[in-house]
């Protein structure tokens, strides 16, 4: 089940991971990786190909009060859409690095799509709820970062235009 399904989530943003898709990882390996996180993240609704490569997983993030639905793409739309995300993105204050980073984006041809989703709910008693309660964006970092060094990618907050 999606989290845009789950009655207790609403979606945040999204942000991508950009990578060559011969790089793409094995289901077990994304798994592997995210659980030596030792994050609290549940793990669920994992997709893997006939290959055993990685296409879909949901993470919670219950601490964070958080989650994320990831999936993988492919193909040429992805090339199209990071020369338009690179244009988009390219600003005279950019860093070297950064640059380099952007650079990077435009030989990619596969790409994880990872939708944040913040937890919200209904009032207690008290008049608070799950979603009164900090809202902590690092379990996307972090998830962000594994799957950038599984890949090889570049991890990129468009709504923010930050390379991560």
């Amino acid at each position: 089940m999606s989290m845009f399904q789950h009655p207790d989530y609403q979606w945040r943003e999204t942000c991508f991971v950009y990578f060559h898709r011969n790089h793409r990882p094995l289901l077990k390996h994304v798994v592997e990786t995210l659980e030596a996180l030792d994050a609290g993240l549940e793990l669920s609704n994992s997709q893997a190909d006939e290959r055993g490569y990685f296409e879909s997983l949901t993470v919670v993030a219950p601490a964070n009060h958080a989650a994320m639905d990831i999936a993988y793409l492919s193909g040429s739309d992805i090339r199209e859409e990071a020369a338009k995300l690179v244009n988009e993105l390219s600003r005279a204050d950019l860093q070297p690095e950064e640059r380099d980073e952007l650079r990077r984006i435009l030989d990619c041809d596969g790409r994880f799509d990872v939708l944040h989703f913040e937890q919200i709910g209904e009032e207690d008693d008290t008049g608070e709820g799950p979603g009164d309660e900090l809202f902590d964006p690092s379990a996307l970092i972090l998830v962000l970062g594994e799957l950038s060094r599984l890949t090889k990618g570049v991890a990129v907050d468009p709504q923010s235009g930050v390379v991560l």
